[in-house]
């Protein structure tokens, strides 16, 4: 009889005591819109103020409501800032004739937005678009980064998938070329990106690529895509200029890749051990969006690796 009453007394502490305790540890995330150089932007927060910043830097076609999942995992530790592009999520999405969609001007609105945040020191998380975007402030700010994160975000041309050949069509003649911009902003592509080089379908929620689908399908998204697309050509062209930055600054460096991501193949996470010897590589059992079935995974990831350079409070 004692030892149910032990026995019951331990399953209370597991389900009242602990959850009680968890729920008021808990890091809410807040939702926030700021202006930065005429347009409103967008961003997410969480953790501690006084907590080493990291930096969440989402891909195409999505926002930083990819990071939902991830965020709180890691807000017990840090301080997360994920914001939305100009054309992307909840941020402003002027016309091309009033905002100059190029990698560079996005790169310096979100500069911009961290300044403003009175952000001085952070590390980069950065993801698909979020890598010319954070290479570009990491380039133009060195001191300020302690840690650079990657979860398929390109800097190398043996990590460009085989879809890119047709792109570098774009490229050179873009008026020639409108079936490529149909292809990377149909239904079937948005989907793709998620799915593909999953064996675990089950974990992809469905709202992610009906969501971004109806918002490239809103007025006014083909131009900004069309533009950003054409301009991703400077990206690749940049890839020598990166690489030498990581050779020089040798920021600590987590690579947590989806291995089976068809547009950034393998290669390219595996490119980053080239520049740096220290960076500590994972590659994954999953595509483009990592986090879809890897959250758990590359949270611990972080984590540990934050710790391991001496980033935590």
């Amino acid at each position: 009889m004692m030892k149910l009453k032990f026995a019951a007394i331990g399953i209370a502490a597991l389900f009242f005591g602990q959850p009680a305790r968890a729920a008021s540890e808990a890091m809410p995330t807040t939702y926030h819109y700021e202006n930065v150089d005429g347009i409103r932007i967008f961003y997410r927060e969480a953790g501690r103020r006084d907590a080493p910043t990291i930096i969440l830097l989402h891909g195409f076609p999505s926002s930083s409501r990819e990071f939902d999942a991830l965020i709180p995992l890691l807000a017990k530790s840090y301080h997360l800032i994920a914001p939305d592009f100009p054309g992307f999520g909840q941020s402003d999405a002027p016309p091309p004739a009033a905002y100059e969609y190029t990698f560079d001007h996005i790169a310096t609105t979100t500069d911009h937005l961290l300044e403003k945040l009175g952000l001085r020191t952070y590390s980069l998380y950065i993801h698909d678009y979020g890598a010319p975007v954070g290479f570009r402030i990491m380039a133009a700010h060195p001191e300020r980064i302690q840690a650079l994160i990657v979860q398929n975000g390109n800097a190398y041309r043996e990590g460009l998938g085989p879809k890119w050949a047709k792109i570098a069509q774009y490229w050179v003649d873009p008026k020639a070329h409108p079936e490529v911009v149909d292809a990377f902003l149909s239904f079937d592509a948005t989907k793709t990106r998620h799915t593909a080089g999953t064996s675990h379908p089950e974990l992809y929620n469905p709202d992610s690529w009906t969501d971004e689908f109806a918002h490239l399908s809103a007025p006014g998204q083909r131009e900004i895509q069309a533009a950003l697309l054409y301009d991703y050509r400077t990206n690749v062209a940049s890839y020598p200029a990166w690489q030498a930055w990581l050779r020089e600054h040798k920021p600590p460096t987590l690579v947590v890749w989806g291995a089976n991501d068809p547009s950034f193949i393998a290669a390219g996470g595996e490119a980053y051990k080239r520049d740096l010897p220290n960076a500590e590589i994972h590659l994954l059992d999953a595509g483009h969006f990592a986090m879809d079935e890897k959250n758990d995974e590359i949270a611990e990831l972080i984590l540990r690796f934050m710790a391991t350079a001496g980033i935590d409070r």
